[in-house]
Order: C-alpha cells, then sequence, then structure tokens
C-alpha cells in the first residue's frame, strides 16, 4: 500500500512539472491547467490558453478602461463646472433704471464660462484617457506575452530626455491651464501682456495671440507671460482729466461738466453704454501755475470706457466754447 501511495505521489508531481512546463508555474490559468488535465496534450492546452483564457482577460481589461474613462470623464465635467462658477455679484452696485444690463454681462460671463470650461475639460480629458488606456495597453501587452521591463525603463529614460528638452513647452501649458482656472482674459478682451497691448484674437493652452493698435499680431508663449492687465473684464471705467487755465470760474465750469454728465447719461445711446449712474465729477486733482485739473469718471460696460471719453470729451469741448471757457491739454 506504501508502494501504491508511492507511484501515486510520484504521477502527481510528474503531472504537476508537466502542468508547470506547458501553462507556467505559479502563474499558470486555470483554462490550460484543465485542458492539459483532460487532454494531456500541450498543444491543445496552449491553444486553449491563447484562444479562451487571455483573450477574456483582454476583454476584461478593456471593459474596465472603457467604464474607468467614463467614469473620469463625468468627474471632470463636474470638476469643471464647480471651479469655473461665474459669481453672481458682477460687482456692479447700481444699474440704470433696471436690471437688464446686469443680466446681459451675466449672459456674457456666463458664456465666457461656457468656452473655458469646455476648453479646459477637453484638456483634462485628453490627458486621462491617454494615462488609462496607456495603462491598459500595457496590461495587455503583459497578458501577450511582453516582457515590459525593458520597455518601461527605455520609456522611463526617453520620458527624462523628454522632459529636459521640453521645460518651455511643459511651462506653456500649465501658465495655460491656469490662466484658464483663473479667467485672467478671454477673446475680446483689451490686455496688456507687457509684451504688448492690444485686443485678444486667441488663447490656447499653448500661447495667447493679440492684435495691438497699429494692426500687428503678437504670439505669446503663455510661459513668458509674468503678469497681465485687463482692461475689459467685467466692467471698465471712463478717466478724464480737464485743466482749466488760472482764472477760470472753476464753480462754473464744474456746473457745465455736470450738465454734460448729465447730458450724455440721459442720451439712451450713451447711456445705455455706461453702468452704475451718471459721469462723476471727482474734484480739483491737481493745482499748479499752468492751471487746475478737474477729473470726471464713469463706469462702463467692459471696452466702452474709450468711446464714452471720445463722446464726453467733445461735449465737454463744446459746452465751455458755448458758455466762454476755456480748456488745455491736461
Amino acid at each position: 500500500m506504501m508502494l501504491s501511495q508511492a507511484n501515486t505521489e510520484i504521477e502527481a508531481s510528474s503531472t504537476e512539472s508537466q502542468i508547470a512546463s506547458v501553462c507556467g508555474g505559479t502563474n499558470r490559468s486555470f483554462v490550460c491547467e484543465q485542458v492539459y488535465k483532460w487532454t494531456d496534450n500541450d498543444t491543445l492546452a496552449t491553444a486553449a490558453d491563447w484562444l479562451l483564457h487571455r483573450p477574456v482577460r483582454i476583454a476584461v481589461i478593456l471593459l474596465l478602461a472603457w467604464i474607468i474613462t467614463r467614469i473620469i470623464k463625468r468627474a471632470i465635467v463636474r470638476f469643471v463646472k464647480k471651479i469655473l462658477t461665474a459669481p453672481e455679484d458682477l460687482g456692479l452696485r447700481k444699474i440704470k433704471g433696471t436690471e437688464s444690463v446686469r443680466v446681459l454681462l451675466g449672459k456674457k460671463q456666463h458664456s465666457r464660462t461656457e468656452a473655458r470650461a469646455e476648453t479646459l475639460g477637453h484638456v483634462l480629458r485628453s490627458v486621462a484617457i491617454a494615462v488609462v488606456w496607456g495603462f491598459a495597453g500595457l496590461l495587455i501587452l503583459s497578458e501577450v506575452g511582453v516582457n515590459l521591463g525593458p520597455l518601461i525603463a527605455g520609456a522611463g529614460i526617453g520620458g527624462i530626455a523628454l522632459g529636459f528638452g521640453s521645460q518651455s513647452i511643459v511651462k506653456d501649458f500649465l501658465s495655460g491651464l491656469f490662466m484658464l482656472v483663473e479667467d485672467h482674459y478671454g477673446v475680446g478682451d483689451v490686455v496688456d501682456l507687457n509684451f504688448a497691448i492690444g485686443t485678444v484674437e486667441e488663447v490656447s493652452l499653448r500661447s495667447t495671440t493679440i492684435r495691438d493698435l497699429k494692426g500687428t499680431v503678437w504670439h505669446v508663449p503663455n510661459g513668458q507671460i509674468n503678469r497681465v492687465g485687463n482692461f475689459s473684464q467685467l466692467w471698465s471705467r471712463a478717466l478724464i482729466d480737464i485743466e482749466v487755465p488760472p482764472g477760470t470760474d472753476l464753480r462754473q465750469s464744474i456746473e457745465a461738466i455736470e450738465r454734460v454728465s448729465e447730458e450724455l447719461w440721459q442720451d439712451h445711446e450713451w447711456g445705455a453704454k455706461m453702468l452704475a449712474e451718471c459721469p462723476d465729477l471727482w474734484g480739483v486733482q491737481q493745482l499748479s501755475k499752468t492751471g487746475t485739473v478737474l477729473r470726471i469718471a464713469a463706469k462702463t460696460k467692459p471696452s466702452m470706457q474709450w468711446k464714452v471719453e471720445n463722446e464726453l470729451r467733445l461735449r465737454l469741448i463744446e459746452a465751455f466754447e458755448q458758455n466762454g471757457l476755456t480748456v488745455q491739454a491736461a
């Protein structure tokens, strides 16, 4: 009986070694092992492993990758909408007549927020999808028997070399992401990027394109933008300094300025370009031997300050001439 038990153990050990040689050691598949036990055929066991076990594992990997990408896409959409939600209060304390101006600016800001969210969401989704499917591809290569050690080592060395060679590009893209998140500027804004002052024509993660007053188009890498001055975000301010010569009746000048400001505010066309109240006289700003400087300020819609300034200057000059007053360059 002991001899029979010994023979059985030898046979089991021999079978185990044969299965290990055909199907592998500790990581062998259940399908290969069972087919070999049933048929005692190396070719059938190997074929079953390739035709049944590995395709099923690869299909599971692909399915999990697809599910994960779907979840990540939805999470990114919610995340982007949350961090880019436009504030309800646009900093407008008083609106002329009704809330129509506030509603108009709110719609404009909402449209701009949607554009930023779409751009940022597209970038984050692309990165997330590339990472998930890249990892899934590595798992699939491992399933078909590819040794990933040299591949990963080579990719790591290549990634380090690429990182050193493309630092400026990475810096540009990261700066572009932060600009989108923080809403420094958008298409149509008039900005000062230190390199040039002009209207933003295009914003990408790589660079910003602006056109200056002479019509020159500037392509500025985002990583080189150290400061941004935005002349047209949410609201703007028209600011005019009027210098009257010595001896001018200041009270009469102030009355003329206030009258012109009220007329401009009541004008349907020009009043629609302004916010809050009619242009405000800030009073005397400077006294000198050459004259006295009076300052007027008006809160306007975005990018409307220059048009309001020009119209207000024209009306002030006409009013001063009609009242026999003199105005000189400030």
